[in-house]
């Protein structure tokens, strides 16, 4: 009997992809078209990365589609769920995960040496994300007084830019507990150890979602090419360049 772990990484990604999608595409996670984008999403970085990555991926997922859901009925009574229930379709799909993504498929391209540096880019895009939406979630439905990121004058709740003391915790909880779990599954060997690694990583994920929020009070809204998906990937990408900027600048490289 052939098993998944026999098989090249690619086909057993587009096995693993495949089935898993069956068993949960009715689950309000992602769109018709969004779990096909999904399974090509995973089948890549399971072929680049193997499980690791994509376990992380996955959970990055769940866990983005269980915080957008917590007190669902209250947020849409307010307006400020997310539209088809929180369901994310392609474009919500790629704004969040290309940077990660690019960095996957570089790994798999790129000399050895390069590898752990370019592992820590990935964990700080995805962290940085799920910090955001647990921060805006939260935010929205227990967040309380919101201020404004520029001028820390109060606003609605849910107005681009808006920070609360609440959702800034949480995302910070967030962002740390991805990224304890990312480092111990993916174990990048570089810097002085795991704990060194956590406290970059957690500072370049939370000081990302501050340049997007920055970015949502100043610009989103105003510049009309600025789309959510956009600024996502903004944010993404600042956490990844951040996270291996300061390491090669300490010298973990």
């Amino acid at each position: 009997m052939v098993s998944v772990a026999s098989l090249n990484p690619w086909w057993a990604g587009l096995l693993v992809n495949g089935g898993l999608i069956l068993l949960v595409h009715r689950l309000p996670v992602l769109t018709v078209r969004g779990w096909f984008h999904g399974g090509a999403l995973g089948t890549v970085l399971w072929g680049t990365m193997g499980w690791p990555g994509w376990l992380m991926v996955v959970l990055y997922l769940v866990s983005g589609s269980a915080v957008t859901r917590l007190g669902l009925k209250q947020k849409q009574a307010l307006q400020l769920a997310e539209a088809r229930g929180g369901r994310r379709g392609p474009r919500n799909l790629w704004g969040s995960a290309a940077t990660g993504l690019s960095l996957a498929v570089l790994m798999a391209m790129a000399p050895a040496g390069a590898r752990p540096l370019l592992t820590l880019g990935f964990v700080a895009s995805f962290a940085a994300k799920l910090g955001d939406t647990c921060s805006s979630e939260i935010g929205k439905r227990w967040g309380g007084r919101t201020l404004l990121m520029t001028t820390f004058q109060p606003v609605p709740a849910g107005t681009e830019g808006a920070v609360s003391l609440t959702g800034t915790v949480a995302g910070v909880v967030a962002v740390v507990l991805y990224t304890a779990l990312a480092l111990a599954l993916l174990r990048p060997s570089i810097g002085p150890g795991p704990l060194a690694q956590l406290g970059l990583l957690g500072v370049a994920a939370t000081m990302a979602t501050m340049v997007e929020s920055w970015i949502g009070a100043t610009w989103q809204g105003r510049v009309p090419w600025l789309t959510n998906e956009l600024v996502n990937a903004v944010l993404t990408t600042v956490a990844a360049l951040l996270a291996m900027g300061a390491a090669v600048g300490m010298g973990w490289h």
